[in-house]
């Protein structure tokens, strides 16, 4: 098994690597939520009234949808937890990391645009994204910090296959606190690409488009995931 320092970095680098996905997946979403607040969208009489820059909103948003990942990777452990109390440790253990080794190579097929496949696990969740959705809308144009914090944790059940090949991660973590920590390393690896295509959307939003950087990208996280698989082999040897 990966050492708990060295799976919180880990998945911490998944993150910060996703950021070629997250260019399609919440570039959109963040750059609805950065105009948003703009005075054109609040009008000028809200406008006037020093609503909170950018970059606050923006934190204000991430850190809410950090964590809905972090509340989901304690569920998520929690339930890695049980697999552990029903069978024994090892076997358990062995099974889980398996499974989320080959969880990080399809995702970075996914990355890298060699494979969709994750699009079909995305569609799983969209029909409980429907249900939360106009809930976020209720509450544009953002004007208080504590509305974007809201935005944002709902923002952080959008169904990405991204965030979903993490959380089976997460169950291999064991426990609701591992689980949890895991998803917050990960979060946070979203933050610096997610923050900078909401001030600098266009440049980010092409740089990370890059056909070569998202097959750097994607062939990392399948190295991540093969490194998991020769672990678990080890296990069985």
């Amino acid at each position: 098994m990966l050492s708990v320092e060295a799976s919180l970095i880990s998945a911490f680098v998944v993150g910060l690597l996703g950021g070629v996905h997250c260019v399609g997946m919440c570039g959109g979403i963040v750059a609805a939520l950065s105009m948003s607040h703009t005075p054109s969208a609040l009008g000028r009489s809200v406008a006037e009234h020093a609503t909170p820059r950018p970059i606050v909103l923006l934190l204000a948003y991430n850190i809410g949808r950090i964590g809905s990942y972090t509340l989901a990777g304690a569920l998520f452990g929690s339930i890695g937890w049980l697999a552990t109390s029903a069978l024994t440790i090892r076997d358990a253990q062995l099974a889980l990391q398996a499974g989320a080794g080959l969880f990080m190579c399809a995702l970075g097929l996914y990355l890298a645009g060699w494979w969709r496949g994750l699009a079909h696990v995305e569609k799983l969740g969209s029909r409980f994204w429907r249900r939360i959705e106009p809930l976020g809308r209720r509450l544009l144009p953002v004007r208080h910090a504590h509305h974007a914090l809201l935005v944002g944790a709902l923002w952080g059940w959008l169904p990405c296959g991204l965030v979903y090949s993490v959380l089976i991660w997460s169950i291999a973590a064991g426990n609701a606190t591992q689980g949890a920590l895991l998803m917050l390393s990960f979060g946070l690896g979203t933050l610096p690409n997610l923050l900078l295509m909401g001030l600098l959307a266009t440049r980010v939003a092409r740089a990370l488009r890059a056909p070569a950087l998202r097959a750097a990208a994607g062939s990392v996280v399948i190295g991540f995931g093969l490194y998991m698989l020769l672990l678990t082999l080890r296990g069985l040897a």
